[in-house]
C-alpha cells in the first residue's frame, strides 16, 4: 500500500461512487427469485422468514477483536473484507452483520457499515433509517410503555408497585438527559413516577428480535417481558402478557423480524439484521439472519460487538447456545494502534512508531486469543493494517503471534477491498479444513447466577474475584426465586478494558469486578449483570459526529463514515 491518507476518498465518497447491483441479482446468487423477496427500492430487500427454518448447509465463522480504541479497530470492515475475499477466491460466502444504531452514527463513529473498500451498501440508507426495523422495535417498546402507564392511570388492577417498575422507555439517540426523569407531572397525566430511557440497542425488544426463532417464538418471548412487580410482600413479577400487549407488539414487529438483504461494495450478498450493543446487550446480529445465511451459503461470516471479552463471549454463551449454532472458526481483529494503546501510549501518539509500547501491549493479544480458544474454536489473528503502521511494528506483531502459536494474516481490506483479505481468507479456510473445532459454552446455565458471573469474570476477564453490591445480592435472590436462575448471563461493562474500569489497560491483574445490579430479561432469556459505571443510555461527546454531517445542494450526503 503506497497511498497516503489524503489520497483516499472518504467512506461516503467511495460508497457514492460504487455501482450497485440490483438486489434481485444479489438474491439470485443465493438461489432466490424476485418473488422470494420483498424489495425496498432497487438495492434493499426483506428475506422470507422461512429461510431460517431450512436445513443449514453452511459453516459459521465469527469475527471478533481485541479491546478497541474509541475509534474502533475495524472489526466490521474486516468482516466485510473477509466475505469479499472468500467470494473472490471462489467460495459462496455470505456476510451476516448487525444494523447500525443512530446513537453512535451521530455520536462517535459517524457510521457502522464497514469502511474504505470494504463496506456494505447502500451505506447511507443502512446507517440511517434502512428498512425501518429500529423504528418498529422502538414503536413496539413504546407501545408497552404506554399500555403500562395507561394501566396505572385506569386503576392499576394488577397492583403494580410504581416504585418498582422495571420497564423503561427507549429512543435511538444518545441523550444523557433521559437517563433519569420524572413523568406524569400535571393533573390528569397519569401516575407521577421516576422513569428512565435506554437506547434502542439496549431494549429487551431488540434482544428478543435478535434471539427469536420465528414469529411464534417472538410472541411468546414478548409475553415474558417483566414490566414490574406487584406491591406488598409477594413482589411477584408482572408480565407484558398480563397487560395484553403481546399481540399488538408482534404486529408492529411483523416485518422487522425478517432479515434484510443488501450487498458488499463488491456486490456480494450481505444480510443485516438487529443491532444489540456488545457492551450493554448481547452484541450479535439476529439468529434468523444467521440461520438464513447458513441455509443459502457455504460459509457465513458474522461478527460480534467489541472485544472477545464482550461480544464473542455472548455469541458463544448466549446466541450459539440459544440457536444451536456450531461455530467452526474465528478471526481476532487486532491493530497496531490498539496494541500500542494497551501498552500505555497516549491516544494522541498512537500513529507514531513506538516499539516499546507495542511490545508492552502484546500480552493483551494473547489474552484475547486464549479467550476464543477456551470455547473450543480455532482462531486466526487478522492485523487490520492502517496507513501509519510501520514495517517494524507489523513484524513485531507477526513474530509474537508465531511465538504464541496462532496464525496471523496481514489484512489490507480497508484500502484494497477483497483483494486485501485473500491471505486471511485462506487462513480461515485452513482452519475450517482442519476440522478441529469443538465448540462448548463456558458454563452450565443450571449453575447459580453468582457462579456464572464469577466464571465469566475469572476465565474471560482474568479477574481475581467479583464484588456484588447489596442491590445485586437482592436482585439475584429475587431472580432465582422467580424462574430466572437457570439462564445465561449477559455482562454489561466497559469495552475499553478487560476489567470494569476503562483506565486499566493491557492485561490487568489482581482486580475485582464490581456488579452494581442484576436485572431480568425474561423475554430475551437471560439476566443482565451491570458492572462498574456502565450505562444503558450513552451521551454525546463535546463534538459529536452529527456536527459534521449535512445534505449537499445536489442531494448527496457528507459526514457519514
Amino acid at each position: 500500500m503506497t497511498a497516503t491518507p489524503s489520497a483516499f476518498p472518504s467512506d461516503i465518497e467511495i460508497a457514492q461512487q460504487a455501482r450497485m447491483r440490483p438486489i434481485t441479482d444479489v438474491a439470485a446468487d443465493l438461489g432466490l427469485g424476485a418473488d422470494d423477496i420483498d424489495q425496498y427500492g432497487r438495492y434493499k430487500a426483506k428475506l422470507p422468514l422461512s429461510l431460517a427454518s431450512q436445513p443449514a448447509k453452511g459453516r459459521l465463522v465469527l469475527v471478533t477483536a481485541i479491546s478497541p480504541t474509541p475509534a474502533g479497530e475495524g472489526k466490521s470492515t474486516v468482516s466485510v473484507g473477509l466475505s469479499q475475499a472468500l467470494r473472490r477466491i471462489g467460495h459462496n460466502a455470505v456476510l451476516c452483520m448487525r444494523e447500525p444504531s443512530l446513537g453512535p452514527v451521530f455520536g462517535v463513529k459517524g457510521g457502522a457499515a464497514g469502511g474504505g473498500y470494504s463496506q456494505v451498501l447502500p451505506m447511507d440508507d443502512i446507517n440511517l433509517h434502512f428498512t425501518g426495523d429500529f423504528h418498529a422495535i422502538a414503536s413496539a417498546h413504546s407501545l408497552l410503555s404506554a399500555m403500562l402507564d395507561n394501566h396505572l392511570y385506569h386503576g392499576n388492577a394488577l397492583g403494580l408497585d410504581t416504585k418498582r417498575i422495571a420497564w423503561p422507555r427507549t429512543i435511538d439517540m444518545n441523550d444523557r438527559a433521559l437517563r433519569q426523569a420524572i413523568i406524569g407531572v400535571g393533573s390528569g397525566n397519569g401516575a407521577v413516577r421516576e422513569e428512565r430511557w435506554v437506547i434502542i440497542p439496549a431494549s429487551e425488544v431488540m434482544a428478543i428480535v435478535a434471539l427469536a426463532a420465528d414469529s411464534a417464538d417472538l410472541e411468546r418471548r414478548l409475553g415474558n417481558i417483566i414490566v414490574g412487580t406487584s406491591g406488598g410482600s409477594a413482589k411477584a413479577p408482572v408480565y407484558a402478557r398480563d397487560l395484553h400487549a403481546t399481540g399488538a407488539m408482534s404486529l408492529l414487529l411483523k416485518d422487522a423480524m425478517r432479515p434484510n438483504l443488501v450487498q458488499t461494495l463488491e456486490g456480494g450478498p450481505a444480510i443485516l439484521h438487529a443491532g444489540p450493543f456488545g457492551n450493554i446487550a448481547h452484541g450479535c446480529n439476529s439468529l434468523v439472519a444467521t440461520r438464513a445465511g447458513l441455509a443459502v451459503a457455504d460459509i457465513v461470516v458474522t461478527e460480534a460487538g467489541f472485544g472477545s471479552d464482550l461480544g464473542a463471549e455472548k455469541f458463544f454463551d448466549i446466541k450459539c447456545r440459544a440457536g444451536g449454532l456450531n461455530p467452526e472458526a474465528a478471526v481476532l481483529v487486532a491493530t497496531v494502534r490498539s496494541l500500542k494503546m494497551q501498552g500505555g501510549l497516549p491516544k494522541n501518539a498512537l500513529d507514531q512508531e513506538d516499539l516499546g509500547a507495542l511490545e508492552r501491549g502484546l500480552p493483551h493479544l494473547a489474552h484475547h486469543v486464549a479467550n476464543v480458544r477456551q470455547f473450543g474454536v480455532p482462531v486466526v489473528v487478522a492485523i487490520n493494517r492502517r496507513l501509519s503502521d510501520t514495517a517494524a511494528e507489523l513484524a513485531m506483531v507477526a513474530d509474537y503471534a508465531e511465538r504464541i502459536g496462532v496464525r496471523v494474516a496481514l489484512c489490507n481490506v480497508w484500502a484494497d477491498g477483497g483483494a486485501g483479505g485473500e491471505a486471511l481468507a485462506r487462513d480461515v479456510l485452513a482452519l475450517l479444513d482442519g476440522r478441529t473445532a469443538n465448540y462448548q459454552p463456558l458454563y452450565d446455565t443450571a449453575r447459580p447466577i453468582r457462579e456464572k458471573i464469577e466464571t465469566i469474570a475469572g476465565k474471560v476477564y482474568g479477574a481475581a474475584g467479583v464484588n456484588f453490591s447489596p442491590a445485586a445480592e437482592k436482585s439475584m435472590a429475587w431472580l432465582e426465586a422467580n424462574g430466572l436462575g437457570e439462564t445465561p448471563v449477559c455482562m454489561a461493562k466497559t469495552q475499553y478494558s478487560l476489567s470494569d474500569d476503562a483506565t486499566k489497560l493491557g492485561v490487568p491483574t489482581d482486580f475485582r469486578i464490581t456488579v452494581q445490579d442484576i436485572t431480568g430479561s425474561a423475554g430475551a432469556g437471560f439476566v443482565v449483570a451491570k458492572c462498574g459505571d456502565i450505562m444503558t443510555m450513552p451521551g454525546l461527546s463535546k463534538s459529536p459526529a452529527a456536527e459534521r454531517m449535512r445534505v449537499r445542494p445536489d442531494g448527496s450526503i457528507e459526514g457519514l463514515s
